[in-house]
């Protein structure tokens, strides 16, 4: 069956980055672009951290980078830094960009490491753009005429997750997407093929669909209530399932950060996103180990300035559906599943979905292929990022509360398992089936919490390290001219991206 109709159940950020991307089809075509949303029913609004494919998508959609910065309050990320993980004091960097470079083929972490045996004593960062320009409070763009021997910075933003929904809104009805007000009352279903057919709504409206995008957030209401697909719980080794979420303002006046601060506390973390003129802030804990009352005075005793808002408390267990094409709908967002915000992936999944549908959608009609692809691509990912995130509460030397002795003392996926022993041995870290995160993201996040090599690949024993020492040497330099020539972050948004009064 031909598809005519597309129906979006839910709006928020899920909601409006798959109709702005949809929005696109319409020009020309028979194709009409709905999308249902209730003003009664609150977004969730955690996720304002991203990472660099979200750059990617907002410029596949031609949107102005300035513009979007400036509407919705934005500011840059170079990366994440994590506080309390390996152990209480203990702060490292992710940073979005590698450490060096491969040379002859070799990953530079591993020539570190012979040169560290060789009693260098030089840590591994100060081989890192990103991550000596958010030290510094720096940022810059790589501009056109940059010279060669110059390193690229990688960045992502932060954003106002409410703002851009409404700029992404904005943008689609230009583009002939209609929003309808109003609450889901009732799904139908054809009796033959179980395809969702119709929603009615609150006032009675009914809307017909040829497929159907569920944004709907934890509650599925198509996926999940409407055709019982089922869900995956990874709360045995993703344990936290409460967060509380506060915004508040930077008291001291302080610049914004270029970069997502995480910090971890005796049941969970704490994140810290700057934007332009307000820190947002959540508390994410496990209810097994802390109540909400002490989550909330953990949360406001560590914020940057007084709140601007009531704390909103969220309950979730993390996992994820066990398809997220079923049918003729396909769930996004927190209605595919929900991990924990501490990488900055829950609107990058929200991303790669847009752009997994986009290239597998036929207006022709839906097949099987095309939603046994999308579950086996999207499956692969959740699993790949699920395992990046349980490293993090794993790999720690922490024994100061009943949380952190169980998730140290858990057992983990075999994936996981082969991950750290490779990396432990001999520094090896392999990137299967494109998983998003690279060597030097493992690499950072398991040195950073006290995975120590304790060997190297042979082939970085084959290299004459004193030929190499001046371009290595070089690398550390051109990093450093490029840091100091960088402006500091606020100074960079005031004059490029300030935020506007609509922000």
């Amino acid at each position: 069956m031909a598809i005519e109709k597309i129906v979006i159940v839910g709006g928020g950020t899920a909601g409006w980055m798959a109709a702005a991307a949809l929005s696109r089809l319409i020009e020309g075509s028979s194709l009409s672009v709905t999308l249902i949303e209730s003003e009664q029913i609150g977004t969730v609004g955690v996720g304002e951290a991203t990472i660099p494919p979200f750059v990617d998508f907002n410029r596949q959609l031609e949107i102005d980078e300035r513009e979007l910065l400036s509407m919705i309050n934005g500011t840059f990320k170079l990366g994440i830094q994590f506080v309390n993980w390996g152990q209480v004091g203990d702060s490292y960097i992710h940073p979005f960009g590698d450490y060096g470079y491969q040379i002859d083929g070799v990953p530079f972490h591993h020539l570190w490491h012979r040169m560290q045996a060789l009693g260098d004593k030089r840590p591994i960062q100060v081989f890192n753009a990103e991550t000596m320009a958010a030290f510094f409070g720096k940022f810059a763009p790589t501009p056109e005429n940059q010279l060669e021997d110059l390193p690229p910075v990688n960045f992502a933003y932060h954003i106002d997750a409410g703002a851009y929904a409404r700029f992404l809104r904005r943008y689609a009805e230009k583009r002939g997407a209609v929003r309808l007000e109003g609450r889901i009352e009732d799904t139908a279903l054809d009796a033959e093929t179980g395809f969702v057919t119709s929603v009615t709504m609150d006032n009675g409206e009914t809307v017909e669909g040829d497929f159907f995008v569920d944004c709907s957030g934890f509650r599925g209401l198509l996926i999940e209530q409407a055709l019982e697909t089922g869900y995956e719980d990874w709360s045995h080794w993703l344990p936290c399932d409460r967060a509380v979420a506060l915004p508040c303002n930077r008291d001291d006046g302080s610049p914004p950060a270029p970069f997502t601060r995480a910090t971890a506390h005796s049941a969970g973390w704490q994140w810290q996103v700057p934007l332009q003129h307000r820190n947002g802030n959540g508390h994410v804990y496990c209810s097994t180990h802390m109540g909400d009352d002490e989550a909330h005075a953990i949360l406001t005793s560590n914020l940057a300035g007084k709140p601007t808002a009531d704390p909103n408390f969220l309950r979730f267990t993390t996992g994820r559906r066990k398809k997220f094409w079923n049918k003729n709908v396909v769930a996004l967002g927190l209605a595919g599943g929900f991990m924990e915000p501490l990488e900055s992936t829950s609107i990058h999944l929200i991303n790669t979905g847009v752009t997994k549908l986009m290239a597998l959608l036929s207006l022709s009609g839906v097949t099987q292929a095309q939603e046994d692809a999308f579950n086996r691509l999207t499956g692969k990912e959740y699993d790949r990022i699920r395992d990046f995130l349980i490293l993090h509460y794993h790999r720690t030397d922490r024994t100061d509360s009943d949380f952190w002795n169980y998730v140290r003392t858990m057992d983990v996926p075999d994936t996981l398992k082969e991950k750290m022993s490779l990396f432990q041995s001999m520094g090896q870290v392999f990137r299967e089936d494109d998983e998003l995160f690279t060597q030097t993201s493992w690499a950072a996040v398991m040195l950073g919490q006290g995975l120590k090599m304790q060997g190297h690949s042979a082939t970085a024993d084959a290299l004459d390290l004193n030929a190499l020492k001046p371009e290595i040497d070089g690398i550390e330099q051109s990093i450093r001219f490029l840091v100091q020539n960088m402006p500091a972050h606020g100074e960079f948004l005031a004059r490029y991206c300030p935020a506007s009064a609509a922000a």
